[in-house]
């Protein structure tokens, strides 16, 4: 399900025109989600460990799990998709650990490519042709003329596009809550304004005047006078660090806030409702990122008083005319913001990363600072907040390299898909560094189906694990492992097309417990049984692994648990560019090594179909 070669622009569809008509997101079978499970485990489990774990399995799929999955079938009776509401609490609102560094994804910009390599002093003209470009987009989506992504000519969800400007996540004490101000042309009037952050200071400014986009030279004044006001006068509290914090405390901190002044809650909603953030990025601590590592690195774990760790968008300025984002997951996933990328991408190429426009600049309001009202908690708090996030940050290790040897051309070539291609090298070295198998989660998505967003996809099969074995094992030769790899090929592509037309069973099993918690019903053995947690259940996988598509346009995320891996990767023809994330506290994981040996194993698979045909 790729979408290599869509339009941007679309004149005859209008971008949500197909979103009453797509299909509900099915509840799979109980027995074929059950006997997957099943599969799935086997890689971890010895042979007494995988019988106990049958029998459990039989036990519940004819006991209370029957039972919740009738339930389940009654829920999805009543809604388009049974799970989304779900999903956005259990996978993001519920989670109480920081959001900033732990969910967040975030990534270089790829206009260092080709007009815009680093070049001190650009920061501004170049951000402001790229903030103009954003907004271009934002116009498109007001309008509806957002070409439609398409699977096989069929309409996929455009809902997520909705949650790309004017949103923000609000903290709760136990939940947290997404504000949605957008609004197509349609709908009536949405909101104009950008936020920008510079030096621990927040200013907003209309994006919009007399009916108008700012053009690129207004908003380089714009973002000029920001600049030049924070550099001329002290530095600011830095309360956007409050952002980065475990996710009660900084509910709690926000609503002490809001008690002290009534501006407060009116600058926070001025925050939440903005098109997206601008953060300025004046005094990088690590000098000017250069390459694709250091930028992925401060794109998810820099400087926390110049970002919104909130908003759903926060597109970052270097001094050297380098650029990254850093966006809050919950509202939508990556594809959205590969797809703005890609379309600034394409528009910095076709005008040679120069504004061709008017250079005249109208008479605009300046941007006006938000000053908030604080106390010596407040200031507390900033400093705690600071404190955790900086811990954290510095423990973060990022590898972020391309292979440039060959690509998807090659690959196709070979008649094998290129995804399942990184995949099966991923696992692969994944077992030749530790020496077993490495549970993993790779994004599927589900967006053939009404408000559909991602199914968990397990690579980590029993042929994967076989084939691995081979290519460590001196007696197999090439014929023997290259009929392995074929397998592993051949399962792996039947569980994606599966997954992705609603036929996995991670969701499944979610479903059932979420299901059983409401109705007060004890968990199931099925979920403390540890072949759930060592197969990756409960958001458990030892590698996190996510296809960003074949644009120019990367990202990264860190690993879901300590002893693990974030492996986030694009494919172009004549090249895989990984972005690989681990804990340096973790004696066992090293992300430059993991995508080094990755990169060997590329080598090593297409000469095995090459020496396999002698």
């Amino acid at each position: 399900m790729t979408m290599e070669n869509h339009v941007f622009e679309s004149v005859e569809e209008k971008t949500f025109q197909y979103q009453g008509s797509l299909p509900p997101l099915p509840v799979p079978s109980l027995e074929e989600s059950l006997s997957k499970y099943c599969d799935s485990v086997k890689p971890f489990l010895n042979e007494q460990e995988y019988e106990n774990t049958c029998r459990i399995v039989k036990s519940f799929e004819n006991g209370i799990g029957k039972e919740l999955h009738q339930k389940l079938l009654e829920r999805a009776k009543t809604r388009k998709n049974w799970l989304e509401e779900w999903w956005l609490n259990a996978a993001y609102l519920d989670v109480r650990m920081p959001s900033q560094l732990n969910v967040n994804f975030g990534g270089p910009a790829p206009y260092l490519e080709h007009y815009w390599p680093p070049k001190l002093g650009t920061q501004l003209e170049r951000g402001s042709l790229a903030t103009w470009l954003t907004l271009k987009f934002w116009d498109l989506i007001r309008r509806e003329k957002l070409g439609i992504h398409k699977s096989q000519n069929a309409p996929l969800d455009m809902s997520q596009f909705q949650n790309l400007f004017n949103t923000c996540k609000i903290p709760g004490v136990t939940r947290d809550s997404i504000a949605n101000y957008f609004k197509t042309e349609s709908e009536g009037s949405c909101p104009s304004h950008l936020v920008a952050m510079c030096r621990g200071r927040i200013f907003t400014f209309e994006a919009v005047h007399e009916g108008q986009i700012l053009s690129a030279p207004e908003i380089q004044r714009q973002l000029s006078y920001v600049q030049n006001l924070c550099q001329s006068e002290q530095d600011g509290i830095g309360l956007s660090a409050l952002t980065t914090e475990e996710r009660t405390r900084w509910a709690q901190s926000r609503d002490h806030l809001i008690s002290l002044d009534p501006k407060n809650l009116s600058h926070l909603e001025q925050i939440q409702s903005s098109l997206f953030v601008v953060s300025i990025d004046d005094e990088c601590p690590h000098g000017t990122p250069e390459d694709y590592s250091q930028i992925a690195r401060l794109a998810v774990a820099g400087d926390p008083t110049i970002r919104w760790g909130d908003k759903s968008y926060n597109f970052i300025l270097w001094r050297n005319g380098v650029f990254g984002s850093n966006c809050d997951h919950a509202p939508f996933d990556a594809m959205v913001l590969v797809e703005m990328c890609d379309y600034i991408d394409q528009n910095i190429k076709a005008c040679e990363g120069r504004w061709k426009g008017s250079p005249v600049v109208r008479d605009l309001a300046r941007p006006e600072e938000l000053v908030f009202t604080v106390d010596q908690k407040v200031i507390n708090d900033i400093a705690a907040a600071k404190a955790q996030y900086h811990t954290q940050a510095s423990d973060l290790q990022i590898a972020n390299y391309a292979f440039m040897s060959f690509g998807k051309a090659l690959v196709k070539k070979e008649k094998l898909h290129p995804d399942t291609f990184v995949q099966l090298a991923l696992q692969l070295a994944f077992y030749k560094l530790h020496g077993r198998p490495g549970c993993c989660y790779e994004t599927a998505t589900t967006r053939i189906f009404h408000h559909g967003r991602t199914e968990t996809m397990r690579p980590c099969t029993m042929e994967a694990v076989d084939w691995c074995r081979a290519m460590l094992d001196p007696m197999s030769n090439l014929a023997q492992r290259q009929e392995l790899m074929l397998r592993a090929f051949a399962k792996h592509n039947k569980m994606m097309r599966e997954c992705q037309n609603g036929k996995g069973f991670d969701r499944h099993l979610l479903g059932l417990l979420l299901i059983a918690k409401e109705q007060g019903i004890a968990v199931p053995e099925l979920y403390n049984d540890p072949a759930f947690t060592k197969s990756g259940g409960g958001g458990n996988f030892v590698l996190s692994t996510s296809l960003v598509g074949y644009t120019n346009v990367h990202g990264a995320v860190v690993p879901m648990v300590h002893t693990g891996y974030g492996f986030f990767y694009r494919i172009r023809d004549d090249r895989f560019v990984a972005a690989c994330t681990a804990w340096k506290s973790c004696p066992e994981t090293d992300a430059e090594q993991l995508c080094r040996t990755v990169f060997q194993n590329f080598t090593e698979m297409l000469h095995l179909m090459h020496s396999a045909r002698l």
